[in-house]
């Protein structure tokens, strides 16, 4: 079964049994998905973490499924039910459904009508009509007339014999996969609103009368129509055209044309409406629900990403701003490792306007500091706050940058904060996190549930543990991406490395407070807990800076030291040396360092690292300032042209952030200048962007923003034919009056 699973997975990925096995056994073995991509090339024929997560998710599928048919087989067994033919079919079965459809005539149930009709003694008359060969049933049906059997007529019976019927027909595994089918090909969602809530339910206008296949619904319409059902707003239904379902039934089951399967097709009617589709369309609600959890997963994975891997201002003193009215603006100075210096408030917006006193202490700090760069938080006085910090008249080289607060709140109020900051109130706590956002987004990101970073798409809505794997995977992938300076790094930081967690992080952060900063990586093996598999898993993602070892700063293995030891020596140089002399580096023959375990993927990752030793793989910062004088919602107006950063992408558009503190729709229709059915294949958050205001509705707070005919859009579109409606001004003007209604 094992070998079947291999191959059944490496023809879905369309790669080699061999390298599944490989994949499967390393993942049993307690290795991580980065470590096995980074680490075990050879081993797995250099499948990416994509892929390597698809062979982890996929083969805890299947050893589910086999786990459910041992618990059926032992049932059938210690039933006296089992057979060859039972055990051939239960092991043919490929998914959970079919495997179920097997044993639901043998499942134990509770008593139904057709136990009833059974107790009285009704199944020969069932199995008579059944065949089809009777047209008296009348006469037979009488034979069953027994009034201390509660059966006082022959309809009494006849209705019994089909409540019989009924519950075969349900049970008739050809019969479920046929019906199954008919719902996912031909299935459709109906919503209706519920009578009298049609003004509480204003945001689910759009679904009052709505109707659309189950095979084209995409991701956010399945879960918005959920939501308002769950809401008790809307009534959904799922079902394919009855007609089509029980002529389907009729082929299958009716053989003749007489009295007896008159009543077959009543039972057939009786069967699926009673039976079959109450439990096909929770099957297929089922099912439609965990592929759009999974759309919706995956954009909210790719937009994390992003963000996690967004540049890096990196290490400079900052002074951070989380700007507000009534309260002041709370200030921090951060020095260049992201530690806290100084706190103060200021108070240069409405109402009390103090300007001269609050310039004076943002350009005092920033002397005595050495202060490189400003950032502020975008929320409440965020364009006010920035306005009045340009109008300082500060050295040109202090950069002033307007930073996503997107959950800093949540981070200030945690345990995480409070931790890292127990003498300083929320307010402090929240600009520190504003301040070191800018530094390096991914070591301060990943102390938030990714849920609150504000990327995500109906995100409380789909499934959780799915949910918070995917996530993990992403935060652990950048995280080791991008690697971990060991002797800075928060425990939370550390908690995401490969192999690590948060006990292992924690000991790592209590051992350099005890010793000292790290000098090579050879002391993390004294970590209380941090044995071999962990030092193997964590090694090479974890980076000494000031290291003796020069391969202790970069992302060459530990295990790979002897390779680079030895070349060094053929060349008659230091290690240093080879790191910084390309010549030297180009004149190794690779081929003769290759052996048994090691092949030409890993030497060559190794030339690379050691051509760019700890190099980060996120892209160079770039400043942005949002247009000067546009602060609020009603400074807009039709056809502005404004640059903007892109703050979350959906499946029907992106949201971008113009600074006036209400983020504006890109529809999917308004991305490009050529059709698109995918805005990520144009648009990723964090992107600097420039829009063209379409439609402001100040009341509502909606912007409506279009990309097309401005920077970056359309730039990795590919060409295809757009649709007439595209090219037709009325069509878009439409649209957009639409999305204001």
């Amino acid at each position: 079964m094992v070998n079947n699973h291999y191959l059944t997975i490496a023809q879905e990925l369309s790669i080699t049994t061999n390298q599944v096995a490989a994949t499967v056994e390393l993942l049993d073995e307690g290795a991580t998905v980065p470590f096995i991509s980074r680490y075990r090339k050879e081993l797995t024929g250099s499948l990416d973490e994509v892929a390597i997560a698809a062979i982890r998710d996929r083969i805890e599928q299947l050893r589910e499924l086999d786990k459910r048919r041992e618990s059926i087989i032992k049932t059938l067994k210690d039933q006296g039910k089992w057979t060859t033919d039972l055990e051939e079919q239960l092991n043919a079965a490929k998914t959970m459904s079919v495997l179920e459809d097997i044993y639901l005539p043998y499942k134990p149930k509770r008593r139904t009508r057709a136990t009833i009709a059974r107790e009285k003694g009704l199944e020969p008359l069932a199995q008579l009509i059944f065949l089809q060969e009777s047209s008296n049933l009348i006469e037979e049906a009488e034979k069953y007339v027994n009034a201390e059997k509660e059966v006082p007529t022959g309809e009494e019976a006849l209705a019994g014999a089909r409540d019989i019927i009924a519950e075969w027909i349900n049970e008739n595994a050809e019969a479920r996969a046929s019906v199954r089918q008919l719902f996912l090909s031909k299935g459709t969602f109906k919503t209706r609103v519920i009578p009298g809530k049609e003004e509480e339910a204003q945001k689910y206008k759009d679904y009052f009368e709505w109707e659309e296949p189950i095979t084209t619904a995409p991701s956010h319409r399945i879960l918005a129509m959920r939501r308002g059902e769950k809401e008790m707003f809307l009534m959904l239904d799922t079902a394919p055209p009855e007609e089509e379902v029980l002529d389907s039934l009729e082929r299958q089951f009716i053989t003749a044309r007489n009295a007896a399967a008159e009543q077959v097709k009543q039972a057939i009617k009786d069967s699926y409406k009673r039976l079959l589709k109450p439990s096909m369309e929770t099957e297929v609600r089922l099912a439609s629900k965990k592929k759009a959890d999974e759309e919706a997963i995956r954009v909210f994975a790719d937009n994390l990403r992003q963000l996690l891997l967004s540049s890096p201002l990196g290490q400079k003193n900052v002074l951070a701003l989380d700007p507000g009215f009534r309260t002041g603006c709370k200030l921090v100075v951060l020095n260049k490792q992201g530690k806290l210096l100084h706190n103060d408030a200021i108070y240069p917006n409405e109402p009390q306007k103090q300007y001269a006193k609050a310039g004076e202490t943002v350009t005092k700090l920033c002397e005595k500091f050495g202060v490189e760069a400003i950032a502020i938080g975008n929320g409440t006085a965020s364009r006010e706050t920035e306005s009045f910090v340009k109008s300082l008249k500060l050295p040109s080289s202090i950069q002033v940058l307007v930073v996503n607060e997107s959950g800093a709140s949540i981070y200030s109020a945690s345990d995480v904060a409070r931790e890292e900051f127990p003498d300083h109130d929320v307010t402090v706590r929240g600009a520190v996190s504003i301040g070191r956002r800018l530094m390096d987004p991914l070591a301060e990101l990943v102390k938030i549930d990714p849920k609150s970073i504000g990327v995500g798409q109906y995100q409380h809505d789909v499934d959780q543990h799915a949910l918070k794997q995917s996530l993990d995977d992403v935060v652990m992938s950048c995280v080791n991406a991008v690697g971990v300076e060991v002797n800075t790094a928060s425990k939370q930081l550390l908690t995401y490395v490969s192999g690590l967690g948060p006990q292992l992080a924690q000991n790592i952060v209590d051992f350099r407070n005890s010793n000292g900063p790290f000098t090579s990586r050879t002391q993390l093996k004294q970590i209380p807990r941090l044995g071999e598999k962990a030092y193997e898993q964590a090694a090479g993602f974890l980076r000494i800076r000031d290291a003796e070892n020069p391969l202790d700063r970069s992302a060459v293995h530990p295990e790979s030291y002897k390779i680079v030891q030895q070349m060094a020596s053929d060349l008659n140089c230091t290690i240093q040396a080879l790191m910084s002399n390309e010549a030297l580096r180009k004149s190794i023959q690779l081929k003769k360092y290759m052996s048994d375990t090691v092949g030409l993927p890993t030497l060559q990752d190794i030339m690379n690292e050691l051509a760019k030793p700890g190099r980060d793989p996120r892209a160079q910062f770039e400043n942005f300032s949002f247009t000067e004088g546009v602060h609020t919602i009603e400074d807009l107006r039709i056809g502005m042209k404004l640059p903007g950063i892109v703050t979350n992408v959906t499946a029907f558009g992106a949201f971008v952030d113009i600074g006036v503190h209400q983020d504006g729709l890109v529809h999917i229709s308004e991305i490009a200048d050529r059709y698109v059915s995918n805005p990520h294949e144009v648009v990723k958050v964090q992107q600097k962007v420039e829009v063209t205001v379409m439609e402001v509705d100040v009341k509502r707070k909606r912007i409506a923003l279009s990309m097309k005919g401005n920077a970056a859009a359309g730039k990795s579109v590919k060409k295809e034919s757009t649709p007439t409606e595209e090219n037709d001004l009325q069509s878009k003007l439409n649209k957009l009056k639409n999305m204001f209604k």
